[in-house]
């Protein structure tokens, strides 16, 4: 189990660890480098979590939570990225960690910057707290830098594939079942009904393969992310049909993994044209 430090709350900590310092929207390739470069101390790792610094997060905080802890860390400092936040100095930002926190190395970015105006440095991060820092390099594919952005970038064009080529983790939604409209169990494509966060950051809206594992069991799915038009629906919503699943799944929390963009979401003339397509995309994530 994550141990994690919330925010308003001073975790003490008084084992030796190591922390990782940046944003950590979630984890990206990038990030592999830091992660191997922490567990060479064989020491406990933590890492902080930004909230709101760059717009809405490709990953909540309880994703996050999965996330951090499936690669080998065990508790994250969260921050929100709040007015008070960003008029904090350098110096005060700093003894807020390493007042609470025993930290024996820090890990980041050579790009990493932190304090009112940004005017805090791996260099500073040094100076002012006498332990090691490791700067790495930016980590680059083809030549650009791999970032936050550059998910964002693919997520909003719905290039899943680039999006999760770039992750470690592939993108997911965790959420609980509503219920829905019940009108797709009518067409004999029933549907788990999910509420997108309003902290994270929305796809291209349109229709998805995704899968979920649900009672130990994987189960492919078709993902309709954003509005209903043939049902006049025009707020945005998660509705996912999962190939032979038959059961009762309201008030469950799952994780939705998306795997790829299938079609634009279409206003069909009738139920037929409707499930007819249905049809078409089972077929597509069958094959």
């Amino acid at each position: 189990m994550l141990n994690h430090c919330f925010q308003g709350e001073k975790l003490q900590l008084s084992s030796p660890c190591i922390l990782l310092m940046g944003g950590f929207d979630g984890l990206h390739i990038g990030h592999e480098k830091l992660i191997e470069c922490a567990k060479e101390y064989s020491l406990p790792i933590g890492i902080t979590a930004m909230t709101g610094a760059k717009g809405k997060s490709v990953f909540t905080l309880s994703e996050r939570e999965k996330i951090f802890s499936a690669h080998g860390l065990q508790f994250y400092i969260p921050f929100a990225f709040t007015e008070e936040f960003q008029n904090t100095s350098k110096e005060d930002f700093l003894s807020s960690v390493i007042g609470n926190f025993n930290v024996k190395a820090f890990v980041c970015g050579q790009d990493f910057r932190f304090g009112k105006g940004a005017q805090g440095s791996p260099e500073f991060l040094h100076q002012f707290t006498g332990v090691p820092v490791h700067a790495l390099h930016v980590f680059t594919v083809q030549g650009k830098k791999v970032s936050v952005s550059s998910v964002k970038e693919s997520l909003a064009k719905g290039d899943l594939l680039k999006a999760n080529q770039l992750l470690l983790t592939p993108f997911f939604l965790t959420a609980k079942v509503e219920e829905g409209r019940k009108m797709g169990r009518t067409l004999g494509f029933p549907t788990a009904n999910f509420t997108y966060p309003e902290e994270k950051f929305p796809l291209k809206e349109g229709v998805y393969a995704v899968h979920a594992e649900i009672d130990g069991i994987t189960y492919r799915g078709i993902a309709n992310f954003g509005a209903c038009p043939t049902f006049g629906v025009k707020y945005t919503k998660v509705e996912v049909h999962f190939d032979g699943f038959d059961g009762n799944l309201y008030g469950r929390e799952l994780d939705v993994y998306f795997d790829f963009y299938m079609r634009d979401i279409q206003k069909f003339n009738d139920v037929q044209a409707l499930i007819a397509q249905l049809q078409k995309d089972l077929l597509c994530i069958r094959q």
